[in-house]
């Protein structure tokens, strides 16, 4: 667990090893992740963007859930995660109240599921899939990779299809839109099944969890993540990490986190092609 220093992340925004890669890069918008058979593909917001390098085959891709709260938020693909050498997929799901909260992780989960199934046809490898997130986002990314009954229904493990999950502030207690479903306050804690705490376990993918400063972020973010985190290293999975990005809040605490996800995917994609 290391807490770093606003100083340090300054350092990073102007790190070498970070700059934007030359190549050529395409986007296509609004495609459907759901099967035109299921009624929730007609809906508006069951769609993603895909930026992707159209001359580096084999490239990794990361998935990119807005965050909102789970009742705000369009898809977006983060400027600082452009231009990397690898895919973005920007995801747009259904928003509470509309939706229940468990229908917002069915529509992570479908996404997710479409770029396994169809990253291959852009030229992207399936073995390199990031999921990551901020804020509601870094909730979505942790519960479809935790617990396995969300892609369970596409035939897949997240064990096995996911490089690695990037949880930028995200809730590993029951989320604050589930607990208002309930009639609980956001000061309440709850830990249930649709808590990523919940589904703690040594063999997940990869965790890199990225928060803010303890003292500017919201509810505890902070020390909720770190107990999740300390509670992985009782379980003994070998490789989570947490960072703590010193002076930055839970809204631009991003601005820092991403820099450190970039280096971060590429380490992993170097030390997968060994």
């Amino acid at each position: 667990m290391k807490r770093l220093l606003l100083v340090f992340a300054v350092m990073l925004l102007s790190c070498p090893t970070l700059r934007a890669q030359d190549g050529g890069y395409r986007t296509e918008r609004a495609i459907a992740y759901r099967d035109a058979a299921d009624p929730a593909s007609a809906d508006s917001l069951c769609r993603l963007d895909l930026y992707y390098p159209t001359d580096r085959p084999g490239f990794a891709t990361v998935i990119w859930f807005h965050g909102g709260g789970l009742t705000a938020g369009r898809r977006e693909i983060p400027a600082a995660l452009c231009n990397q050498g690898f895919a973005v997929v920007g995801v747009d799901y259904r928003l509470v109240p509309r939706v229940k909260v468990s229908q917002c992780v069915e529509d992570a989960a479908a996404a997710a599921a479409w770029v396994v199934r169809h990253i291959a046809d852009y030229g992207g490898d399936p073995r390199l899939i990031f999921v990551a997130g901020h804020s509601a986002g870094g909730y979505l990314t942790s519960m479809i990779g935790l617990d396995k009954r969300w892609l369970k229904p596409y035939g897949l493990d997240p064990d096995e299809v996911f490089a690695a999950l990037i949880p930028y502030s995200g809730q590993v207690v029951t989320h604050f839109a589930r607990r208002a479903e309930l009639g609980l306050p956001d000061t309440q804690p709850l830990v249930d099944d649709l808590a990523p705490l919940n589904h703690v376990r040594a063999d997940c993918p990869p965790m890199l969890l990225l928060s803010g400063d303890r003292e500017l972020e919201m509810l505890g973010r902070y020390e909720e993540t770190a107990y999740f985190w300390r509670m992985m290293q009782v379980v003994g999975h070998p490789d989570v990490r947490l960072l703590e990005f010193d002076g930055f809040d839970h809204g631009n605490m991003p601005q820092a986190g991403h820099y450190v996800a970039v280096r971060y995917i590429r380490e992993r994609v170097k030390s997968l092609d060994r």
